[in-house]
């Protein structure tokens, strides 16, 4: 398969930072718990990017595969109000065109954007992030991911 620029970017990203990975190609997938199922990871350690906006613009939830979230969480989480609400398909595309639409990292400095991550997905030893396209995920170590990225931390999953 062909690496995407998402791929080539996020890749030299964490090259930048000095960070551990491997990179995991698998048949193409259109959700977080399918390319679970297809990289033969637990869903639980797969980390789902989920795109929020509000007026101040992007923001990203990052919540285990096996999860769903808790909006009302995520507002308290980011202190936004009401106005916060899933991004479109089309807000996406035009605010994170190195992603494709429905396989964002979780790398908040890549796309301008704020970033809550769940507490969950600091407990596995690794974890699949997206490689910013429906057939490639990377295995990194959730503890570098927040100390490149710096999230803030939450409960976010719905009860």
């Amino acid at each position: 398969m062909a690496v995407s620029r998402g791929l080539e970017l996020i890749t030299a990203f964490l090259d930048e930072q000095g960070i551990d990975y491997e990179v995991v190609e698998h048949r193409r997938t259109a959700t977080a718990a399918a390319e679970a199922r297809a990289a033969g990871v637990p869903a639980s350690e797969v980390a789902k990017t989920i795109a929020l906006r509000d007026e101040k613009g992007l923001c990203l939830a990052v919540i285990p595969a096996s999860c769903r979230l808790d909006l009302e969480k995520a507002r308290r989480a980011l202190r936004a109000g009401e106005s916060l609400r899933l991004a479109t398909e089309d807000e996406i595309r035009l605010e994170v065109d190195v992603f494709d639409v429905g396989a964002l990292a979780p790398l908040a400095d890549l796309v301008r954007a704020t970033e809550v991550v769940d507490e969950r997905l600091l407990a596995p030893e690794r974890i699949l992030i997206s490689g910013g396209d429906h057939s490639h995920g990377v295995l990194i170590d959730p503890h570098d991911l927040i100390e490149i990225v710096q999230p803030k931390l939450a409960d976010l999953c719905a009860d």
